[in-house]
Parts: structure tokens; C-alpha cells; sequence
């Protein structure tokens, strides 16, 4: 009856050391995944705003297309001087609805 117990305490040390090297292994897997997640999220970002950006520079260079007088481009200058137009309609009328 001893020797089964301690046979019996000796198959379970091994699996609690086999679950305990498990369980590191998937501790230190998961901060790997981690970091690799925050520099792919600090990527993403990076890459969002250079997209952010080179769209801002391809609208100015629309614009500066169609104030150069490029054909192609005639129809974005006007509609971007029509929302300046309404832009400035919208303060007029604020200002006269504030009394100023």
C-alpha cells in the first residue's frame, strides 16, 4: 500500500513538473507575442499616418494641378472653391446670428 502511494506521488510530481514546463513555455511564448504585437501595432501606425499623409500631398497636388491651369483638374478647383465659398457663407452667417 506504500509503495503504490508513493508510485502514485511520483507519477504526479512528473506531471506537475510537465505541466509547470508547459505552462513556461507558454508564458514566454505568449511575451514574445506580445512584443511582436506592439511593434506590428506601432508599424500599422506608422504606416496609417505616411498614408494620411501622402494623401494629404496628392489632394495639394491635385489642387495645384487645377490652379495651374491643367484641364483634367478644372472640376476639383471649382468644387474646392464652392466648399471655401460655403465655408465662408456659414461664418458670415454665424457671425450675424451672434450679433458681431
Amino acid at each position: 500500500m506504500l509503495s503504490e502511494l508513493e508510485n502514485n506521488f511520483s507519477v504526479l510530481e512528473k506531471k506537475i513538473l510537465h505541466l509547470y514546463k508547459k505552462f513556461k513555455n507558454l508564458s514566454e511564448n505568449h511575451a514574445e507575442t506580445a512584443a511582436e504585437l506592439r511593434k506590428l501595432r506601432e508599424e500599422y501606425a506608422e504606416e496609417k499616418r505616411r498614408n494620411q499623409r501622402l494623401g494629404e500631398e496628392n489632394k495639394e497636388l491635385k489642387l495645384y494641378s487645377a490652379v495651374s491651369g491643367n484641364a483634367e483638374h478644372n472640376r476639383l478647383m471649382k468644387n474646392h472653391i464652392n466648399r471655401l465659398v460655403k465655408e465662408i457663407d456659414m461664418c458670415v452667417s454665424e457671425l450675424q446670428n451672434t450679433g458681431l
